[in-house]
């Protein structure tokens, strides 16, 4: 695991500084045909491992622009994140869904206990300060009978793939040339496959793993969980 130094005096400003750097609309929409083949293959993940069911309570935490909630409809959804350029995107996504947009950090916002059937948190927790922090308020705020899903980008093999084309040549290539498309220099974590396992197995039982765009190249790293039994 690499941990760099999280003393971070503005969290809001922080993650506001990522949104200006890092349009998440753009990446999502006009990213290489790479990336969005990439992010497709999560997006199909978290929606298979989440299941919705109509009327169901589903949080996101680190909702970001929005694009994940939107996949789920028929739910009545809460998105929360830090940063108000970010929920702003959100707002304007998530028009027509029933959906409560909340600022600011998961343990200061008086969500009800046991009150979500399931939980996202997808590409989130490599950004935050305390990402175990995090973990225990999603279990806290999962019913006993719910499903959590996280993800984490393989940060190890990214930046593998990553040198590997540089030292290639070919980033002249038009899929090839937003390779920092990510803001990579914004995580504060990186995890192997077995420390994100470790990790997620001090709150969570680990139900279901997938890989996009596969198992063997398992560039976002997907894991439905539940409460330990």
């Amino acid at each position: 695991m690499r941990t760099q130094p999280a003393i971070i005096a503005d969290v809001e400003g922080w993650n506001d500084a990522f949104a200006r750097e890092n349009d998440i609309d753009q990446y999502y929409e006009a990213s290489g045909p790479l990336i969005r083949w990439i992010e497709g293959r999560r997006l199909a993940a978290i929606r298979s491992m989440i299941d919705p069911r109509p009327g169901e309570k589903l949080l996101e935490v680190g909702c970001g622009g929005g694009h994940v909630l939107r996949m789920f409809p028929q739910c009545e959804l809460v998105g929360v994140d830090v940063s108000g350029r970010m929920l702003a995107k959100a707002r304007r996504n998530l028009a027509g869904c029933r959906v409560e947009l909340l600022k600011g950090e998961l343990a200061g916002l008086n969500l009800p206990p046991a009150g979500f059937d399931k939980i996202v948190c997808t590409e989130v927790l490599e950004h935050a300060v305390d990402p175990e922090g995090i973990l225990e308020q999603m279990s806290r705020l999962l019913k006993p009978a719910g499903t959590a899903v996280v993800t984490f980008p393989n940060d190890h093999l990214v930046d593998t793939l990553k040198s590997m084309i540089r030292r290639s040549g070919l980033t002249f290539l038009p899929p090839l040339r937003r390779i920092s498309w990510g803001g990579d220099h914004y995580h504060l974590h990186q995890w192997s496959i077995r420390e994100m396992r470790e990790m997620l197995s001090r709150w969570f039982a680990i139900t279901q793993e997938r890989f996009a765009p596969s198992r063997l190249l398992p560039i976002r790293c997907c894991f439905q969980c539940r409460h330990k039994v």
